[in-house]
């Protein structure tokens, strides 16, 4: 674990661009995929331009303003019909590996709560794997609840 002195977290635009596609990629091959730096840079640089979502990065400030990515949060909007208000979908959150243990990760979803506050919303929803501890133990620190009432379907193509 490596301490980082300077913490930042600031929404990312098109100029952080490369620095969040950096973390996105070891993020789909930490999450089972093949590493597309290439592709996942252009998904996320649509996603900034449609304002299809909304990404906090968290960064190392030096002092001569270089940013050094550490982890970030992608938000995307959905809404809820019976509570007839948006809903934050936390749909990827991630924190290199040297930088873990730094409660990055844990800035990071207070930054997504105080946003979906300062948005209107309802709330956040997320998952996460089964066997993924840390991560459970983290979202239950912060109040978040296990769905018991339903279950997750998807139907991929």
């Amino acid at each position: 674990m490596k301490e980082i002195k300077t913490i930042i977290i600031i929404q990312a635009g098109l100029n952080e661009l490369d620095l969040v596609a950096e973390l996105f990629d070891q993020h789909r091959v930490f999450s089972w995929q093949t590493s597309a730096f290439q592709e996942g840079r252009t998904f996320l640089k649509e996603r900034i331009e449609r304002k299809e979502s909304v990404i906090f990065l968290a960064a190392d400030q030096k002092r001569n303003g270089d940013k050094t990515p550490l982890g970030f949060v992608q938000l995307y909007p959905t809404f809820s019909s019976l509570y007839m208000k948006s809903i934050w979908i936390v749909n990827d959150l991630f924190v290199a590996p040297f930088a873990r243990r730094n409660g990055i990760a844990k800035q990071l979803m207070l930054k997504a709560r105080a946003f979906a506050l300062d948005t209107g919303a309802k709330g956040l929803r997320l998952e996460t794997a089964i066997d993924n501890d840390r991560a459970q133990h983290l979202y239950e620190s912060l109040g978040y609840k296990k769905n018991i009432r339903g279950f997750h379907y998807h139907y991929y193509f």
